[in-house]
């Protein structure tokens, strides 16, 4: 299944040499008992996804944020989960992992493998982020972490989550609000609170920590729809949303998926127009995000995605959105993002 995102790929020239010292830090962290999980992680081109995330970035936060990466990925595949992962467990853990960013230098000694490396990474932050950044940072790590507990409570549940709580759910949990606050650390630049609390810039914001959670539903589901590992996914959700069968849930995914992307697209030119080079510098970067985790996910082995259907010339792209309408979804927890756009663009879609 092609992707519609045309915004250019650019990859940091030092994506092999990151990645092969990320993974030998992770591994002297010792984060992982299990050899099978690992040998899956080594897999995961950590230095591939923060170099396509992030091509602009200075070397030494770029470097710090693949091994951010590294410890995001093994806390969700070792910790949340596992079928012990209880909302209750997380919950715990979550919160010495938030004081361990919040205050690390009250060391635990009872923390475990990932709160003690995300208290590392946070003394190793002061080095490059000034103090608004590194509260900004860890404000974000809270977004995350409380997704972390809502979706642990909903996997213990027969039922499914609503679409619209589904929406806000995964936009947290996938981890996206600790890697946008990264951006404007990894480049070297600052951005004013005033600009960022931007209505505007709160709804690119939301955007793409959501496009990349839906991608990451449906090309982690693109080989067998029904060969999921658990059914709390976009695809599923839908199919319970709607009544339907995968097939049609993945249809209407797409079609959702594009006419988030083609908001962006023309809310990420309005801001653009009258941005300063610190805002037009992150918003850039967020749409950079949203390439950039798209090409990593068609080369990561972590992944098998399959071929596009035979036809398909641009195999992993299309040059055209399955929906380009400037309406509103109908999902109240993200309505409030098209409000953003000018009446005459809205005009303009027809």
């Amino acid at each position: 299944m092609p992707f519609y995102c045309p915004v250019p790929s650019v990859v940091h020239p030092s994506a092999q040499t990151l990645n092969d010292v990320t993974v030998r830090w992770m591994l002297q962290q010792s984060l992982d008992a299990d050899d099978h999980q690992r040998s899956r992680l080594a897999l995961c081109d950590f230095g591939g996804l923060t170099a396509s995330t992030m091509p602009y970035g200075q070397p030494e936060p770029l470097a710090l944020m693949a091994r951010f990466h590294a410890v995001l990925f093994s806390f969700d595949d070792g910790v949340c989960d596992e079928a012990y992962a209880t909302a209750d467990s997380l919950a715990q853990e979550t919160a010495r992992i938030v004081r361990a960013v919040e205050a690390p230098a009250a060391h635990r000694p009872d923390e475990s493998p990932h709160a003690a490396a995300l208290r590392l990474l946070r003394l190793e932050l002061e080095r490059y982020a000034s103090r608004q950044q590194i509260r900004r940072w860890t404000d974000a790590m809270r977004v995350y972490t409380s997704g972390l507990v809502w979706e642990a409570a909903w996997r213990r549940r027969p039922d499914l989550p609503s679409l619209d709580d589904y929406v806000t759910l995964w936009m947290r949990a996938i981890g996206m609000a600790p890697s946008t606050a990264m951006i404007e650390i990894v480049a070297g630049h600052s951005i004013p609170d005033d600009d960022l609390e931007d209505p505007r810039v709160r709804a690119l914001t939301e955007i793409t920590w959501t496009l990349v959670s839906w991608d990451n539903d449906l090309y982690s589901r693109n080989k067998e729809l029904l060969r999921a590992d658990d059914d709390l996914n976009l695809i599923d959700v839908l199919c319970q949303e709607l009544g339907c069968d995968p097939h049609h849930a993945l249809q209407e995914a797409v079609a959702m998926r594009d006419r988030v992307m083609v908001l962006f697209l023309r809310l990420r030119d309005q801001v653009l127009e009258d941005a300063g080079s610190g805002l037009r510098r992150y918003v850039q970067g967020l749409g950079q995000f949203v390439r950039g985790h798209l090409d990593w996910a068609s080369a990561c082995p972590r992944y098998s995605v399959p071929s596009a259907p035979e036809g398909e010339s641009n195999g992993w792209w299309k040059q055209r959105p399955a929906d380009d309408s400037f309406e509103p979804l109908p999902l109240p927890t993200i309505s409030w993002w098209w409000d953003q756009l000018r009446v005459s663009s809205r005009a303009t879609s027809g």
